[in-house]
C-alpha cells in the first residue's frame, strides 16, 4: 500500500513540478536511512555554470536541462563508493527519469573514456550518461571535495541540497524526498 501511495505521489510530483513552490521542509522531514546525510541549503544557491562534455566531446552545461529537476552525481572510475552507488542511481533514473526529472552523472578528473565505459559495463548500467569534467572545472566551481558528491538542482538551476558519499538513491526514502521537492506546495 505504501508503495502505491508513493507511486501516486511521484507521478503527481513529476507532472506538477514547480521550483518556486518546492516544499523543502516536507522533503527534509522524509529523510531516513542514507538520506539523513542529504543536506538542504537554507536558501537555494546557483549551481555551477562551467561547461563539461558529453562522452563524445560535445560541450554541455547544467543550464541545458533548465526546467527539470536534476540529481547531479560527480564520480570517478577509481571511486569504490561510486561503483556501489551507480546501479541505484540507474534504478532511480529508470523509475523517475523523464520530462520533469533527470539523473546526470559526471565523471570528474582523469577518467579515460574506455575506463568509463568499462566501469558502466561491469556494473550493468546502460541508462545513465557518460558525461566528463576532465579538468574538474565544474566540480571545482561547485565545491566538490571527495567523491561521490550528489547535488539536487531545481528547474531554475539552483542547488537546493547536496550529499557527500554514496547513498541508496533507489530507496523509498530517497524517492519520497525527491517527490516532496517536486510536488507543488499546497
Amino acid at each position: 500500500m505504501r508503495n502505491l501511495a508513493l507511486a501516486v505521489l511521484y507521478t503527481a510530483a513529476t507532472a506538477l513540478a514547480n521550483p518556486a513552490l518546492a516544499d523543502v521542509a516536507a522533503a527534509q522531514a522524509l529523510r531516513d536511512g542514507d538520506m539523513k546525510k542529504l543536506n538542504f541549503h537554507s536558501e537555494a544557491k546557483p549551481a555551477g555554470t562551467a561547461d563539461f562534455t558529453s562522452f563524445d566531446g560535445k560541450a554541455l552545461n547544467l543550464s541545458d536541462w533548465q526546467g527539470k529537476w536534476l540529481l547531479v552525481n560527480f564520480w570517478a572510475t577509481w571511486c569504490a563508493p561510486c561503483r556501489k552507488e551507480m546501479p541505484m542511481l540507474s534504478e532511480l533514473q529508470t523509475e523517475l527519469g523523464g520530462e520533469g526529472f533527470e539523473v546526470i552523472t559526471i565523471a570528474t578528473g582523469r577518467n579515460p573514456p574506455p575506463a568509463m565505459q568499462e566501469f558502466f559495463a561491469e556494473i550493468g548500467v546502460d541508462n545513465l550518461p557518460l558525461h566528463r569534467d576532465p579538468k574538474s572545472g565544474l566540480a571545482r566551481q561547485m565545491g566538490v571535495l571527495g567523491l561521490p558528491i550528489t547535488v539536487i538542482v531545481d528547474p531554475d538551476g539552483q542547488e537546493v541540497a547536496r550529499m557527500q558519499g554514496d547513498a541508496e538513491w533507489n530507496s523509498d526514502s530517497a524517492k519520497a524526498v525527491l517527490a516532496a521537492l517536486m510536488a507543488p506546495k499546497s
